[in-house]
Parts: structure tokens; C-alpha cells; sequence
């Protein structure tokens, strides 16, 4: 096995990133939806033959963190022979919510190898999967009403569409020939990834590669090594409280107890609230990625995207928590919403160890939302504000954390459904006040054409960022229906219908303040 320098290691790692950069770039030019053509609510990334991650492109940390134990479930449950595609979305086999379809192909060196060398995968979210609620996200209380449930299911053989599986997927889906579309849009990009694997392997070889592969998981686990050895030793507690689930107003925690121990670290969750009645409960992937987001955030150095990551790293999860739910519990909000409040409350716990590094609080939602009527089916998040730092005001109108989608364009969204945007601007002095400023929030506001079903899932609406320092905390959210010269605010979970010639008000929470404002030299 070649002994890789740093250079001909980050050579190895920027040509497989490269390869999980063109699968995005094919997935997107093939996508049919605005949700994966114009926000690129999709993400890619390449493992080695064990199903271990080894690269992955620039995309959303909640999709490519929880991708892994998709594939090695798949590997598990589905033989992966040459040409064949295994589909998977459920949170009890490496899925998030029902919307993100998984999409995995095996590579090998000559087609008739036994044991794959890598495999490809990509999962991007589909603006519907079926279920009681256009758009599949909505209130509901359990998972089979959220959709289609996709265990590890074969789709595609020896380079053969199965039609008879593919029907059967997408049968209780709305809007049967978009789905079929993003589904073969995925197709797509998993041919563009063996093709780059291909190139890679015939100018590296494969002994390199393969060293390659096993080099840059090292790579990531001595990286996080280091960052854990620089952190004081000792147990650092937090505690986070979500808004609420829909159903309830009982109050929704997120506990941790993070341990350091010189150069591993210990997650534990214990004491976080169970299970929940609505769709905030989140499949333990989840979790995972949270975790390996902010170590990747934290270190110094560009740690590689890699299955090293989490080795240094123990994550003690209750079961039939709210980060480990029984089965049928709804997750739709989980992947989405809780995902972003399990960073604040690791950012939170790491404060007292790291005061000069940990931000202030960003707006901790996604501010998911779905519009729904007979001519189709949209769904889109919205930004908002950034928390500020030691050395840097917040950034404003920003998709933060777990997410990196983009905004639909105003165009995009009037063609596809029947509705104005009638307003799209950043919210004002929304982001905390301090020494360095947080970012502002977004005020989106559309009108409806025709009647039209929408659901909301938002968080921070009645807990708001808190600052960091003697920061001030950012303005929370609003959700406003108007009808006429009349305001409903809307609770941060909701779903109903809108009729032609009301609007909709989302204002999306600012950012947390850094540092006293009269200390500005600090």
C-alpha cells in the first residue's frame, strides 16, 4: 500500500469530491421539480466497498451525515449485483423523513467481481411521497400517514428499470410523473458517479485508491482527534426546548451531557424527552449528523468528509426518545427542525470550553413550508439569520446548519403554481443586538391565485436565538395569514387552506448577538 503524503492525499480527496460534485451537477440538470432543479434539495457522495463514507460534495450536512447507515442497511437487506440501484427512505434503515429518497449503485473494476469496490449514492427530497397530507409534511401523529415507507427495495437490475417496482413506489404519490422524473434524474447522477470512479481508477490504480480510501478516513479521525485533545477536559451539560410538536404545548427537550476525555469525546442524551405525538421526532441518523457537522465546523482544519469522523466519538441515544422513536412515530419535522436545534444545543454545551469560538445562536429552522393545489405540489425552506461571532457580525438571509438548499426563484414559483410573491426582502434589525450584530431574518410573502393547501412546520416562534456573551437574543418568528385588512398569526405548526386572494406572511427569526455592545473592542 502506497504511504500518502498530505499532497497526494488531498489530490486523491479532491478527485473523488469532483465526482461528487458532477453527480450534483447531473442532478440538477436532470431534475424535474423546482425542489431539485432550482433549491438542489439533493446531496451526493461516494463510499468504499464496505459502505464506509469516503467523499462527498458540497451539499446538505442533515442528508450526506445519515447517508451511510442508509447504505450499509441496503447492504444488508438488498444484494447490490452489477447495473443493479437499491432505493431506501425509511428512519429505521438510515432514512430521515419520507421525502429524501436514497439512491445507491455498487462499482466495480470488472462487472463480473463478486465484491463491489465502492458504491455511489445520492438522496435528494421529492415535493411529494404520498400520505394525508399534500407534500408530506404535515401534522400527522403517525409515520405510514407521512407516505410511502421505501425499505431497502431493488428498482433497478442489471441496468433494468423494473417497471413493475416502480409503479408500485410511486402509486400513491401525487404528481406520479414528477416523481418517476426526479427518480430517474437520481438514476442519472449515480451513472455520471461509476463513470468518475472509473476515470479515477484508471489514472490512480487500484492499490492507490484503495489506499486512498482508507488514508482519508484516518485523515478525519486524527483531525477530530486533535480538535477533542484542544478542548478541556471535562462534562459540559445543555439543555434546548423545542417550540412544541403540533399537538401540544408540553415541552419538548433535548438534553446533553458531552464528556471529553483527552482525545475521544462522549454524546449523551440521556434525559432528552420521549417520543413526541407530532412529526418533531427525528431517526437516529439524524443525531449523527448534527454531531459530525459541528466537529466538522469546529476544527481548524479542513477535515475530510469522511467515515473517520465519528470514530473518536460515543453517542448514547435513550431509545424511544425523541432522537430514537418507536417505529411508527412521525418524523417529517425531525430531519428538518430538531436536526437544527441539536446543533444549537452541541454549540451550547462547547461554550464554556471554547467562549472565543462558539456562535451565538442562528435561527434554529428551516422554515419548512408546502404549497399544494390540482396543479401541483411545492415545497421550499426559507433562510434567515446567522448568529454572530467573535469576530463577525451574523450573516443575513441565510439557509444555516443542517440545511444549504437555495431559495426558489420568484419566477419559478409564480410558473409553477398559482400565486404572486408580493413581497421577498430581509427583515430588519430582526438579529440580536451586541457587540458584533446577528444577522437578520427574511420576510417571504405570497398571495394566492386560486385556493390553495398549505402546511407549515417552523421552529423558534416562541423561543428565540439567544445571544452569546451578553449578546442579545434575535426576534423570533412569525407565521401571518391575511385576509383582507385582517392578521392571523398562524402557530409555528399548522396546516388549512387559503383562499384565493389571501396571503401568507412568513418572518423568519434573526440571529443571536455576540459580546456586550459597549465592550465593541473586546
Amino acid at each position: 500500500m502506497p504511504n500518502f503524503d498530505p499532497v497526494r492525499l488531498r489530490i486523491i480527496g479532491s478527485l473523488l469530491d469532483s465526482v461528487a460534485e458532477d453527480m450534483g451537477v447531473a442532478l440538477e440538470r436532470s431534475g424535474i421539480s423546482p425542489n431539485i432543479k432550482e433549491r438542489l434539495d439533493h446531496s451526493c457522495a461516494i463510499f468504499d466497498g464496505r459502505g464506509e463514507l469516503v467523499a462527498q460534495a458540497a451539499h446538505i450536512p442533515v442528508h450526506l451525515g445519515a447517508m451511510p447507515m442508509a447504505v450499509k442497511c441496503a447492504l444488508q437487506h438488498q444484494p447490490l449485483n452489477e447495473g443493479d440501484v437499491v432505493l431506501v427512505n425509511d428512519p429505521a434503515m438510515g432514512g430521515t423523513h419520507l421525502p429524501d429518497i436514497t439512491a445507491i449503485q455498487a462499482f466495480r473494476k470488472n462487472p463480473n467481481d463478486q465484491q463491489p469496490f465502492a458504491f455511489v449514492a445520492n438522496r435528494a427530497h421529492h415535493a411529494d411521497v404520498g400520505g394525508k397530507i399534500p407534500g408530506s409534511m404535515g401534522l400527522t401523529t403517525r409515520l405510514s400517514d407521512e407516505g410511502v415507507v421505501i425499505p431497502p427495495t431493488t428498482w433497478i437490475r442489471g441496468g433494468i428499470v423494473d417497471a413493475k417496482t416502480e409503479e408500485e413506489l410511486i402509486r400513491h404519490m401525487r404528481f406520479k410523473e414528477e416523481r418517476r422524473g426526479d427518480l430517474w434524474a437520481q438514476r442519472a447522477a449515480l451513472n455520471v458517479g461509476i463513470d468518475g470512479l472509473q476515470r479515477i481508477l484508471d489514472r490512480t490504480g487500484e492499490k492507490e485508491l484503495l489506499s486512498g480510501f482508507s488514508a482519508l478516513q484516518d485523515a478525519s479521525e486524527k483531525h477530530v482527534q486533535h480538535l477533542l485533545s484542544n478542548i478541556p477536559d471535562g462534562k459540559y451539560e445543555a439543555l434546548e426546548q423545542l417550540d412544541d410538536d403540533g399537538f401540544s404545548d408540553a415541552p419538548i427537550m433535548i438534553r446533553l451531557t458531552l464528556t471529553i476525555d483527552g482525545a475521544s469525546a462522549c454524546f449523551d442524551f440521556t434525559g432528552t424527552s420521549e417520543a413526541c405525538t407530532g412529526p418533531m421526532n427525528c431517526s437516529t441518523p439524524v443525531t449523527h449528523s448534527a454531531i459530525q457537522y459541528v466537529l466538522r465546523c469546529l476544527s481548524r482544519d479542513e477535515i475530510p468528509a469522511s467515515g473517520g469522523v465519528l470514530r473518536p466519538i460515543r453517542i448514547v441515544i435513550p431509545k424511544g426518545s425523541l432522537l430514537d422513536p418507536p417505529e411508527e412515530s412521525p418524523v417529517a419535522g425531525g430531519n428538518v427542525e430538531t436536526s437544527q436545534r441539536l446543533v444549537d444545543v452541541v454549540l451550547s454545551a462547547l461554550q464554556p470550553a471554547l467562549p472565543l469560538q462558539i456562535p451565538a445562536q442562528s435561527q434554529g429552522t428551516m422554515n419548512n413550508l408546502v404549497f399544494s393545489c390540482a396543479q401541483g405540489t411545492h415545497y421550499e425552506t426559507i433562510g434567515g439569520g446567522c448568529g454572530a461571532g467573535p469576530s463577525r457580525a451574523g450573516a443575513s438571509g441565510l439557509q444555516v446548519h443542517m440545511t444549504n438548499t437555495r431559495n426558489t426563484p420568484i419566477e419559478r414559483l409564480e410558473h409553477a403554481l398559482p400565486l404572486k410573491v408580493t413581497h421577498y426582502g430581509l427583515r430588519k434589525d430582526s438579529g440580536g443586538a451586541g457587540a458584533n450584530k446577528g444577522g437578520d431574518g427574511i420576510i417571504r410573502e405570497v398571495e394566492f391565485l386560486k385556493p390553495m393547501e398549505v402546511s407549515l412546520l417552523t421552529e423558534r416562534r416562541r423561543i428565540s436565538p439567544l445571544g452569546t456573551n451578553g449578546g442579545s437574543p434575535g426576534l423570533s418568528g412569525v407565521n401571518l395569514k391575511i385576509s383582507g385588512e385582517k392578521q392571523e398569526t398562524l402557530p409555528s405548526k399548522w396546516q388549512g387552506p387559503f383562499l384565493e386572494g389571501e396571503k401568507l406572511r412568513i418572518e423568519t427569526p434573526g440571529g443571536g448577538g455576540w459580546g456586550e455592545r459597549n465592550n465593541l473592542n473586546s
